[in-house]
């Protein structure tokens, strides 16, 4: 009879911190890689789950104690030699959360790593974060995206950050900022500003309740 097919879930969780696009991983608690470094994960439940992204859901809430404002479905990675225990397939997902959450969060094993400062991880783990890099630099050109990193209320500085921390490049602050009016999904939160060191404080910012769930596009990218 042959060997079952290892069918599992795991989640590229992403924040920004100190103005980095990182990724949150969590210590194996089992064989392979015990103790190791890798990407949060599990099996899926055919009993329990619906669909891959009811695992991913119940996975991350096991894993890290969270709900992520934002989860896509990235790719299915399968062969094999991805897994030492034999053939094995992942449907891939990636969330964003403010980083404030992954900061308070209890869970000890949790740890956070620069995109492009990580070591050899388990599996095909550094593949996986890769792709879901790209993923997010090419959809951060001409979406919404990058605002479901940057927590329920920030300013237009801020933000601007998070976008270039996910595009990896430096955006110019006039053409952001017009793109940001063409996108059409901030709107102010009235009476509330941020210090800004010597300048003068900065208007507080937050998502249209429409737009908390859904991506808007911009017809040509930033």
């Amino acid at each position: 009879m042959p060997e079952p097919i290892i069918s599992t879930v795991d989640i590229v969780l992403l924040i920004i911190k100190d103005d980095r696009l990182c990724v949150t991983l969590s210590k194996r608690d089992k064989e392979p890689y015990v103790n190791q470094e890798a990407l949060p994960g599990g099996y899926i439940h055919a009993q329990d789950d619906r669909d891959c992204l009811d695992a991913a859901v119940r996975i991350l809430q096991q894993k890290t104690g969270l709900l992520p404002p934002y989860l896509e479905q990235l790719k299915t990675f399968a062969g094999a030699a991805r897994d030492p225990r034999g053939w094995s397939i992942s449907v891939v997902h990636f969330a964003l959360v403010d980083a404030d959450l992954i900061l308070s969060a209890t869970n000890p094993g949790l740890t956070i790593w620069p995109v492009d400062a990580l070591r050899r991880l388990p599996f095909d783990h550094n593949e996986i974060i890769a792709t879901a890099v790209e993923r997010i630099r090419n959809k951060s050109q001409y979406s919404s995206l990058p605002c479901y990193l940057a927590g329920e209320t920030f300013s237009l500085p801020r933000l601007q950050k998070i976008y270039e921390a996910c595009l990896g490049e430096t955006l110019n602050k006039v053409s952001f900022r017009r793109k940001m009016d063409e996108l059409g999904v901030l709107e102010t939160v009235a009476g509330q500003t941020e210090s800004a060191g010597a300048h003068r404080p900065a208007q507080l910012y937050r998502l249209k309740s429409e737009f908390k769930n859904q991506l808007k596009l911009l017809v040509r990218g930033l």
